[in-house]
């Protein structure tokens, strides 16, 4: 085999191992459904369960980077915090070690010998299976692949493995660890797969290229380099994102400058490292035999990650103040995830619904501080504030549905008549509560129009815009009054706010047709003005309708204006 034979062979080989590891990994994920998913960032509650979790995670998706890349989703998302951020990620780089004993398999039991007949049944099931019959053809496939791949990387360096120059070159390289360590770390940040990494130099170790103590170094970089992933997912994200990806990499950075020593310190000048010889002992066998130094290299893996985490699971705190310390700045985190509707409260009405009362305080505070967002977005020109409008507007979407279906479940119960009067309401308070949530992505657009296209505004409508933003934001504060204290009188001064707000959009129409008809406004300016004027005043309709809501003591189909003295039938308005 020649030079050039040697690299085809290498490239296609990882080519294949990190497509199996794809085509695998998804097969798992689409097997299992989303319940891996909730699981996840269901299953957070403190750090311990963090690391089980996201080892149990990895370990049966075999793709660490996703874990990670999903964990920085979730906290930006504000469905996890900093510090179950951590412990999952913790866990990640446990469950990642899986694959490294797979790849072990090569040289113990020759797993690569049934490569091609798992792809073609793979494929096979994957083709004609139904349902979940074809993800598992596809795990099936993947695995074909994935050991396909090593098959041809393990030809390419058979010759390689006959050559006394090539492993004096690659002695020389190796011979001082930290020259390992950056060899590692470059190749995983090349290649984004810390498997494929570790897989090269167990294939390496099983030609002969590499001795165990050679490739410690290299399983070092390599969990530093696996950061990059992480790293990458984390740009443009909000700043706790920011901070779980960067606790990855001190993770990692600290856990080698810990260990490394280990790998220098000899247990007799000449010897084994104090790292080896533990290794050794958890893993005995003839060290020079290719299939024993494949199996040092996977508990090589493990034992750093596993190691790194007991260190690091009483210090979790400290690492998370210190990448706070790295990453400055306001967390502005949204919790899309409802926080006071227990489920085992439903089978007692009455405390189920003022729990659920509170959930939309707690939504129609989100809704409330979206339209500022978007309000600010307008006026200083923060792209910062279109992110919150966005994020906060998924937490309202979830909200409304997780909240309806709470009181669905509660309707099921057996209610009382102050029960059955207040429950349907607030189901129609939180539909109007997500509307506000539309008009302020409505808001944001225009925002976003008016920071793009660099649209100029007259002072006369920025003041009018301000006038109708100031007078929603008291609105917001008098209904959310009168929503978490049954306030009638809070209730009441809603529906001046709303007289005001309906004479503001009139008076300010006019008044924008007389810039425009005197030339002093920019056509799409003044059609961004037009919407948004329309917005805020749909913004304080729908505020109406849950103040209605309020004054009818959460009485469905009554509707008390200020002024009546006894409720007058009917439902409450709908704005759109």
């Amino acid at each position: 085999m020649n030079v050039l034979d040697m690299v085809f062979y290498v490239v296609g080989g990882l080519g294949l191992f990190l497509f199996g590891m794809r085509v695998m990994s998804d097969g798992l994920k689409r097997a299992a459904g989303d319940r891996l998913r909730r699981l996840l960032h269901m299953l957070t509650k403190n750090v311990i369960v963090g690391v089980l979790v996201g080892a149990a995670f990895t370990g049966i998706i075999q793709a660490s980077g996703a874990t990670t890349v999903m964990v920085v989703g979730f906290v930006n998302a504000g469905l996890m915090n900093l510090n179950q951020a951590i412990g999952v990620i913790m866990g990640a780089n446990i469950g990642t070690t899986v694959t490294a004993w797979i790849v072990s398999g090569v040289g113990v039991l020759k797993i690569s010998n049934y490569a091609l007949p798992s792809i073609g049944v793979g494929l096979l099931v994957n083709m004609a299976g139904k349902r979940q019959w074809k993800h598992w053809g596809s795990v099936l496939l993947g695995f074909g692949l994935l050991f396909f791949g090593i098959s041809l990387m393990e030809e390419a360096f058979r010759p390689l493995g006959q050559s006394e120059y090539a492993k004096h070159v690659i002695a020389g390289m190796m011979g001082n660890p930290l020259v390992g360590v950056l060899i590692g770390t470059v190749m995983t940040m090349l290649i984004q797969s810390s498997s494929a990494t570790i897989a090269i130099a167990q294939i390496m170790a099983f030609r002969g290229l590499l001795t165990f103590p050679q490739a410690l170094p290299l399983v070092f970089g390599d969990n530093i380099g696996t950061t990059i992933t992480a790293q990458i997912a984390a740009v443009g994200s909000n700043v706790n994102a920011k901070r779980a990806a960067r606790a990855h990499l001190m993770f990692n950075v600290i856990g080698v400058l810990i260990l490394l020593p280990f790998v220098w310190i000899r247990v007799s000048p000449g010897g084994m490292s104090l790292y080896g010889k533990f290794i050794d002992f958890l893993v005995p066998g003839d060290a020079s035999a290719p299939s024993t130094v494949m199996m040092h290299i996977a508990a090589g893996h493990s034992v750093f990650n596993i190691i790194n985490t007991l260190l690091w699971l009483p210090a979790s705190s400290g690492l998370a103040a210190l990448v706070t310390w790295m990453v400055p700045g306001r967390a502005d985190i949204v919790q899309v995830e409802p926080q006071y509707l227990e489920e085992h409260l439903i089978q007692s009405p009455p405390i189920a619904l003022e729990q659920a009362r509170r959930e939309v305080v707690r939504m129609i505070e989100l809704a409330a501080s979206a339209v500022r967002n978007a309000g600010n977005a307008f006026f200083d020109g923060d792209p910062k504030e279109l992110d919150l409008v966005r994020q906060k507007e998924d937490a309202i979407d979830n909200l409304q549905n997780k909240i309806t279906q709470y009181l669905i479940r509660v309707s099921r119960q057996e209610l009382g008549p102050h029960e059955s009067n207040e429950l349907p309401v607030l189901l129609h308070s939180v539909n109007d509560i997500e509307r506000i949530g539309d008009h302020a992505v409505n808001l944001m657009q225009a925002a976003q129009r008016k920071i793009d296209d660099k649209l100029p505004f007259t002072s006369a409508a920025l003041e009018e815009l301000s006038m109708m933003r100031a007078e929603v934001d008291t609105m917001f504060g008098t209904v959310i009054r009168a929503l978490q204290f049954s306030d009638l009188d809070a209730a009441r001064a809603a529906f001046s706010s709303e007289t005001k707000l309906n004479a503001m959009q009139i008076q300010f129409r006019e008044s924008h047709l007389r810039r425009l008809s005197a030339g002093e406004c920019h056509f799409y300016s003044g059609l961004t003005f037009v919407d948004c004027i329309c917005y805020y005043e749909k913004v304080g309709d729908h505020l109406t309708n849950v103040a209605q809501a309020v004054l009818g003591d959460f009485q469905w189909g009554q509707k008390v204006r200020p002024g009546d003295e006894t409720p007058k039938e009917g439902l409450p308005s709908a704005a759109t």
